[in-house]
Protein backbone atom coordinates (compact mmCIF):
# COMPACT_ATOMS: atom_id res chain seq x y z
CA UNK A 1 0.00 0.00 0.00
CA UNK A 2 2.90 2.34 0.75
CA UNK A 3 4.43 1.51 -2.63
CA UNK A 4 1.11 2.25 -4.34
CA UNK A 5 0.76 5.58 -2.59
CA UNK A 6 4.33 6.60 -3.51
CA UNK A 7 3.86 5.57 -7.15
CA UNK A 8 0.52 7.35 -7.38
CA UNK A 9 2.05 10.48 -5.84
CA UNK A 10 4.92 10.47 -8.34
CA UNK A 11 2.46 9.98 -11.20
CA UNK A 12 0.36 12.92 -10.02
CA UNK A 13 3.49 15.08 -9.75
CA UNK A 14 4.73 14.13 -13.23
CA UNK A 15 1.26 14.70 -14.68
CA UNK A 16 1.11 18.14 -13.08
CA UNK A 17 4.56 19.04 -14.42
CA UNK A 18 3.53 17.94 -17.92
CA UNK A 19 0.40 20.11 -17.76
CA UNK A 20 2.46 23.10 -16.59
CA UNK A 21 4.99 22.56 -19.40
CA UNK A 22 2.14 22.50 -21.93
CA UNK A 23 0.74 25.74 -20.51
CA UNK A 24 4.13 27.43 -20.74
CA UNK A 25 4.51 26.32 -24.36
CA UNK A 26 1.05 27.69 -25.14
CA UNK A 27 1.96 31.00 -23.45
CA UNK A 28 5.06 31.30 -25.66
CA UNK A 29 2.96 30.51 -28.74
CA UNK A 30 0.46 33.24 -27.83
CA UNK A 31 3.31 35.76 -27.60
CA UNK A 32 4.58 34.64 -31.00
CA UNK A 33 1.15 35.04 -32.60
CA UNK A 34 0.74 38.55 -31.17
CA UNK A 35 4.03 39.68 -32.64
CA UNK A 36 3.20 38.07 -35.99
CA UNK A 37 -0.02 40.08 -36.17
CA UNK A 38 1.94 43.32 -35.84
CA UNK A 39 4.95 42.52 -38.05
CA UNK A 40 3.55 40.38 -40.84
CA UNK A 41 5.48 38.29 -43.36
CA UNK A 42 8.52 37.85 -41.06
CA UNK A 43 7.51 34.76 -39.09
CA UNK A 44 10.98 33.18 -38.87
CA UNK A 45 12.68 36.41 -37.77
CA UNK A 46 9.88 37.06 -35.28
CA UNK A 47 10.29 33.57 -33.84
CA UNK A 48 14.06 34.01 -33.50
CA UNK A 49 13.78 37.41 -31.79
CA UNK A 50 11.06 36.24 -29.40
CA UNK A 51 13.09 33.14 -28.50
CA UNK A 52 16.17 35.27 -27.83
CA UNK A 53 14.34 37.72 -25.57
CA UNK A 54 12.60 34.93 -23.65
CA UNK A 55 16.04 33.44 -23.01
CA UNK A 56 17.23 36.80 -21.64
CA UNK A 57 19.39 37.84 -24.60
CA UNK A 58 19.77 41.30 -26.11
CA UNK A 59 18.74 41.88 -29.74
CA UNK A 60 20.26 44.13 -32.43
CA UNK A 61 18.03 44.84 -35.44
CA UNK A 62 19.95 46.23 -38.43
CA UNK A 63 18.07 47.42 -41.49
CA UNK A 64 17.10 50.35 -43.68
CA UNK A 65 14.44 52.84 -42.51
CA UNK A 66 10.76 52.02 -42.74
CA UNK A 67 10.80 48.20 -42.61
CA UNK A 68 9.36 47.88 -39.10
CA UNK A 69 12.35 47.74 -36.72
CA UNK A 70 10.85 50.01 -34.08
CA UNK A 71 7.38 48.58 -34.64
CA UNK A 72 8.68 45.08 -33.91
CA UNK A 73 10.46 46.24 -30.75
CA UNK A 74 7.30 47.96 -29.48
CA UNK A 75 5.18 44.90 -30.25
CA UNK A 76 7.62 42.65 -28.43
CA UNK A 77 7.71 44.89 -25.37
CA UNK A 78 3.93 45.11 -25.29
CA UNK A 79 3.53 41.34 -25.52
CA UNK A 80 6.05 40.56 -22.79
CA UNK A 81 4.75 43.03 -20.23
CA UNK A 82 6.84 44.73 -17.58
CA UNK A 83 8.17 48.26 -17.68
CA UNK A 84 9.18 49.52 -21.12
CA UNK A 85 11.41 52.53 -21.83
CA UNK A 86 12.45 53.95 -25.18
CA UNK A 87 15.57 56.02 -25.86
CA UNK A 88 16.05 57.85 -29.15
CA UNK A 89 19.84 57.89 -29.47
CA UNK A 90 21.63 60.97 -30.77
CA UNK A 91 25.11 62.46 -30.59
CA UNK A 92 24.39 64.65 -27.54
CA UNK A 93 22.87 61.83 -25.48
CA UNK A 94 24.87 61.56 -22.25
CA UNK A 95 25.68 58.36 -20.28
CA UNK A 96 23.65 59.71 -17.34
CA UNK A 97 20.65 59.99 -19.69
CA UNK A 98 20.70 56.18 -19.75
CA UNK A 99 21.94 55.14 -16.32
CA UNK A 100 20.49 57.91 -14.15
CA UNK A 101 21.93 60.75 -12.10
CA UNK A 102 22.29 61.92 -8.49
CA UNK A 103 20.37 65.14 -7.82
CA UNK A 104 21.25 67.30 -4.82
CA UNK A 105 18.43 68.57 -2.60
CA UNK A 106 19.77 71.68 -0.77
CA UNK A 107 16.97 71.81 1.75
CA UNK A 108 17.58 68.24 2.88
CA UNK A 109 21.33 68.42 2.22
CA UNK A 110 21.36 65.06 0.50
CA UNK A 111 21.67 63.49 -2.92
CA UNK A 112 18.85 61.47 -4.45
CA UNK A 113 19.45 58.97 -7.22
CA UNK A 114 17.02 59.32 -10.13
CA UNK A 115 17.09 56.08 -12.21
CA UNK A 116 17.50 56.30 -15.99
CA UNK A 117 15.70 54.27 -18.67
CA UNK A 118 17.96 51.23 -18.14
CA UNK A 119 15.94 50.61 -14.97
CA UNK A 120 13.24 48.82 -16.95
CA UNK A 121 12.52 45.33 -18.17
CA UNK A 122 12.67 46.12 -21.89
CA UNK A 123 14.68 49.11 -23.15
CA UNK A 124 14.59 50.13 -26.78
CA UNK A 125 17.75 51.95 -27.91
CA UNK A 126 16.58 53.34 -31.23
CA UNK A 127 19.36 54.10 -33.74
CA UNK A 128 21.99 53.10 -31.21
CA UNK A 129 24.90 53.90 -33.52
CA UNK A 130 23.98 57.60 -33.36
CA UNK A 131 25.01 57.73 -29.70
CA UNK A 132 28.60 58.71 -28.91
CA UNK A 133 31.10 55.99 -27.94
CA UNK A 134 31.03 57.25 -24.35
CA UNK A 135 27.27 56.80 -24.17
CA UNK A 136 27.41 53.43 -25.89
CA UNK A 137 29.96 52.32 -23.30
CA UNK A 138 27.50 53.17 -20.52
CA UNK A 139 25.47 50.16 -21.62
CA UNK A 140 28.32 47.63 -21.44
CA UNK A 141 27.98 46.96 -17.72
CA UNK A 142 24.19 46.99 -17.90
CA UNK A 143 24.00 44.49 -20.75
CA UNK A 144 26.50 42.04 -19.28
CA UNK A 145 26.05 42.32 -15.51
CA UNK A 146 22.50 43.73 -15.30
CA UNK A 147 23.77 46.55 -13.10
CA UNK A 148 25.12 50.09 -13.44
CA UNK A 149 27.62 52.07 -11.40
CA UNK A 150 26.86 55.75 -10.79
CA UNK A 151 29.22 57.92 -8.70
CA UNK A 152 30.92 54.84 -7.35
CA UNK A 153 27.73 53.11 -6.23
CA UNK A 154 26.44 50.00 -7.94
CA UNK A 155 22.72 49.58 -8.64
CA UNK A 156 21.11 46.31 -9.74
CA UNK A 157 18.70 46.45 -12.68
CA UNK A 158 15.26 44.83 -12.69
CA UNK A 159 15.04 41.20 -13.74
CA UNK A 160 14.58 40.31 -16.45
CA UNK A 161 16.35 43.10 -18.34
CA UNK A 162 16.65 43.14 -22.13
CA UNK A 163 17.99 45.71 -24.59
CA UNK A 164 16.51 45.86 -28.07
CA UNK A 165 18.66 48.13 -30.24
CA UNK A 166 18.20 49.26 -33.83
CA UNK A 167 20.58 50.80 -36.30
CA UNK A 168 20.50 51.86 -39.94
CA UNK A 169 23.54 50.48 -41.81
CA UNK A 170 22.69 52.44 -44.98
CA UNK A 171 23.50 55.84 -43.44
CA UNK A 172 26.88 56.39 -41.79
CA UNK A 173 27.05 60.18 -41.56
CA UNK A 174 26.91 61.31 -37.95
CA UNK A 175 27.05 57.77 -36.59
CA UNK A 176 29.53 55.84 -34.45
CA UNK A 177 29.97 52.17 -35.40
CA UNK A 178 29.38 49.83 -32.49
CA UNK A 179 32.70 48.38 -31.26
CA UNK A 180 33.32 44.63 -31.10
CA UNK A 181 32.87 44.57 -27.31
CA UNK A 182 29.42 46.11 -27.70
CA UNK A 183 28.37 43.84 -30.56
CA UNK A 184 29.44 40.76 -28.63
CA UNK A 185 26.93 41.55 -25.89
CA UNK A 186 24.02 41.13 -28.30
CA UNK A 187 22.82 37.54 -28.39
CA UNK A 188 21.63 37.94 -31.99
CA UNK A 189 21.82 40.51 -34.77
CA UNK A 190 19.09 40.24 -37.39
CA UNK A 191 17.66 42.04 -40.39
CA UNK A 192 14.01 42.27 -41.41
CA UNK A 193 14.31 43.08 -45.10
CA UNK A 194 11.55 44.41 -47.34
CA UNK A 195 8.17 42.64 -47.22
CA UNK A 196 7.00 40.48 -50.10
CA UNK A 197 4.34 41.77 -52.50
CA UNK A 198 1.39 40.11 -50.75
CA UNK A 199 2.41 41.39 -47.32
CA UNK A 200 2.92 44.94 -48.60
CA UNK A 201 -0.46 44.84 -50.37
CA UNK A 202 -2.11 43.72 -47.12
CA UNK A 203 -0.36 46.56 -45.30
CA UNK A 204 -1.73 49.14 -47.73
CA UNK A 205 -5.21 47.64 -47.62
CA UNK A 206 -5.26 47.72 -43.82
CA UNK A 207 -4.12 51.35 -43.87
CA UNK A 208 -7.00 52.27 -46.18
CA UNK A 209 -9.47 50.71 -43.77
CA UNK A 210 -7.74 52.52 -40.92
CA UNK A 211 -7.08 49.21 -39.19
CA UNK A 212 -4.23 49.34 -36.71
CA UNK A 213 -2.56 46.25 -35.26
CA UNK A 214 0.14 48.20 -33.49
CA UNK A 215 0.80 47.29 -29.89
CA UNK A 216 2.31 50.33 -28.20
CA UNK A 217 3.58 48.40 -25.20
CA UNK A 218 0.72 49.58 -22.92
CA UNK A 219 -2.12 47.29 -23.99
CA UNK A 220 -2.90 45.28 -20.91
CA UNK A 221 -4.78 42.63 -22.88
CA UNK A 222 -1.65 41.92 -24.93
CA UNK A 223 0.72 41.94 -21.98
CA UNK A 224 2.05 38.82 -20.30
CA UNK A 225 2.95 39.14 -16.65
CA UNK A 226 6.56 39.32 -15.59
CA UNK A 227 6.01 36.19 -13.58
CA UNK A 228 5.12 34.29 -16.76
CA UNK A 229 8.18 35.67 -18.55
CA UNK A 230 10.45 34.57 -15.70
CA UNK A 231 8.86 31.12 -15.66
CA UNK A 232 9.32 30.77 -19.41
CA UNK A 233 12.99 31.66 -19.03
CA UNK A 234 13.48 28.93 -16.43
CA UNK A 235 11.75 26.38 -18.66
CA UNK A 236 13.98 27.33 -21.59
CA UNK A 237 17.10 26.66 -19.52
CA UNK A 238 15.88 23.10 -18.94
CA UNK A 239 15.55 22.29 -22.69
CA UNK A 240 17.85 19.36 -23.48
CA UNK A 241 20.81 19.76 -25.86
CA UNK A 242 22.51 16.57 -27.02
CA UNK A 243 26.28 16.44 -26.64
CA UNK A 244 26.72 15.83 -30.39
CA UNK A 245 25.15 19.25 -31.05
CA UNK A 246 27.40 20.87 -28.45
CA UNK A 247 30.44 19.32 -30.13
CA UNK A 248 29.21 20.65 -33.48
CA UNK A 249 28.90 24.19 -32.07
CA UNK A 250 32.38 24.04 -30.56
CA UNK A 251 33.88 22.86 -33.85
CA UNK A 252 32.24 25.68 -35.81
CA UNK A 253 33.25 28.52 -33.47
CA UNK A 254 36.81 27.22 -33.22
CA UNK A 255 37.04 27.25 -37.01
CA UNK A 256 36.08 30.94 -37.07
CA UNK A 257 38.99 31.73 -34.73
CA UNK A 258 41.47 30.11 -37.12
CA UNK A 259 39.83 31.20 -40.38
CA UNK A 260 42.33 32.86 -42.78
CA UNK A 261 39.88 35.62 -43.74
CA UNK A 262 38.90 36.57 -40.20
CA UNK A 263 40.79 38.90 -37.88
CA UNK A 264 38.36 38.16 -35.04
CA UNK A 265 36.51 34.90 -34.46
CA UNK A 266 33.47 34.01 -32.37
CA UNK A 267 33.95 34.48 -28.63
CA UNK A 268 32.99 31.94 -25.94
CA UNK A 269 30.06 34.26 -25.16
CA UNK A 270 28.96 33.72 -28.75
CA UNK A 271 28.95 29.93 -28.48
CA UNK A 272 27.06 30.17 -25.20
CA UNK A 273 24.34 32.34 -26.74
CA UNK A 274 24.19 30.06 -29.79
CA UNK A 275 23.22 27.24 -27.45
CA UNK A 276 20.77 29.37 -25.42
CA UNK A 277 18.97 30.73 -28.49
CA UNK A 278 18.74 27.19 -29.92
CA UNK A 279 17.12 26.07 -26.67
CA UNK A 280 14.65 28.95 -26.81
CA UNK A 281 13.77 28.22 -30.45
CA UNK A 282 13.04 24.61 -29.52
CA UNK A 283 10.83 25.72 -26.62
CA UNK A 284 8.86 28.23 -28.70
CA UNK A 285 8.33 25.43 -31.24
CA UNK A 286 6.82 23.26 -28.51
CA UNK A 287 9.74 20.88 -27.89
CA UNK A 288 11.75 19.99 -24.78
CA UNK A 289 14.87 19.17 -26.77
CA UNK A 290 17.01 20.95 -29.37
CA UNK A 291 17.11 19.62 -32.93
CA UNK A 292 19.77 20.24 -35.60
CA UNK A 293 17.25 22.51 -37.30
CA UNK A 294 17.17 24.79 -34.22
CA UNK A 295 20.97 24.99 -34.20
CA UNK A 296 21.07 25.78 -37.91
CA UNK A 297 18.28 28.39 -37.69
CA UNK A 298 20.07 30.36 -34.96
CA UNK A 299 23.65 30.05 -36.25
CA UNK A 300 24.10 33.08 -38.52
CA UNK A 301 22.14 35.45 -36.28
CA UNK A 302 24.21 34.57 -33.21
CA UNK A 303 27.64 34.34 -34.89
CA UNK A 304 27.92 36.76 -37.82
CA UNK A 305 28.00 40.04 -35.87
CA UNK A 306 30.81 38.74 -33.62
CA UNK A 307 33.43 38.21 -36.33
CA UNK A 308 35.58 40.74 -38.16
CA UNK A 309 37.11 40.39 -41.61
CA UNK A 310 40.82 41.02 -42.05
CA UNK A 311 40.21 43.28 -45.04
CA UNK A 312 38.36 45.75 -42.82
CA UNK A 313 34.83 47.07 -43.09
CA UNK A 314 32.43 44.90 -45.02
CA UNK A 315 28.73 44.49 -45.61
CA UNK A 316 26.71 42.18 -43.42
CA UNK A 317 25.95 39.98 -46.44
CA UNK A 318 29.64 39.17 -46.85
CA UNK A 319 30.06 38.15 -43.21
CA UNK A 320 26.88 36.07 -43.26
CA UNK A 321 28.06 34.28 -46.39
CA UNK A 322 31.41 33.50 -44.75
CA UNK A 323 29.70 32.10 -41.64
CA UNK A 324 27.46 30.00 -43.88
CA UNK A 325 30.52 28.59 -45.63
CA UNK A 326 32.07 27.63 -42.28
CA UNK A 327 28.83 25.92 -41.26
CA UNK A 328 28.75 24.00 -44.55
CA UNK A 329 32.15 22.47 -43.76
CA UNK A 330 30.68 20.60 -40.77
CA UNK A 331 28.01 17.94 -41.01
CA UNK A 332 25.10 18.46 -38.66
CA UNK A 333 24.51 15.54 -36.29
CA UNK A 334 21.48 13.37 -37.09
Amino acid sequence: MVWFNDSFGRWIKEWGMAIMAQQMTEAAQILYERINRVVQGKSEVNRLILATVLAGGHVLIEDVPGVGKTRLALALAGALGGEFRRVQCCVDLMPSDLTGVNIYHPGEQRFQFVPGPVFSHVMLADEMNRASPRTQAALLEAMEEHAVTVDGKRYALPEPFVVIATQNPAEQQGTFPLPEAQLDRFAVAVTLGYPDADTEHALLTAAMREVSDTDDGKNEQASESLRTWRTLREKIRAVFVDDSLLQYMVAVVRDTRAHPELALGVSPRGSLWWMKVSQALAFVSGRTFVTPRDVQASAVATLAHRVKLKKGASRRQEVCALIASVLAQHALPD
